[in-house]
């Protein structure tokens, strides 16, 4: 093997161990909801060719308050679904949109958009 193929190799390795990484090793930490007065876990997300935080933690049997508000025309992201609370909401563009939640259990939890493209996680702790 000549250097330059040495080199080549390596740097292509490179490339397929940062891809793997960033697509599947990769973890967010998340923000946590803020607890306020009324006893509420609040977050707002923001739907712009995702969800943003995609992550929200959360600890278990305290409710929890999350507002969306999509700024985008995609049709995709018209809707968000919990399937594991049988909870979903049409998301409006430009509007606020809440909804409420009861975490039980620990867990990770996701929602995605009507189409299951958007995807993001609610940690219960």
């Amino acid at each position: 093997m000549t250097t330059q193929q040495i080199i080549v190799t390596i740097a292509g390795l490179a490339a397929i161990a940062g891809i793997v990484w960033f697509f599947w090793l990769k973890k967010e930490e998340g923000v946590h909801a803020a607890v306020t007065s009324s006893g509420y876990q609040e977050a707002t997300v923001l739907v712009k060719g995702g969800y943003n935080p995609p992550v929200i933690r959360v600890e278990h049997g305290r409710p929890v308050r999350l507002t969306f508000r999509r700024e985008e025309t995609n049709p995709c992201s018209e809707q968000v679904v919990f399937d594991a609370f049988s909870k979903h909401a049409d998301l409006p563009e430009g509007q606020l949109v809440t909804v409420e939640l009861m975490p039980d259990q620990p867990g990770e939890y996701p929602f995605t958009c009507g189409m299951g493209m958007l995807r993001g996680t609610l940690v219960v702790e």
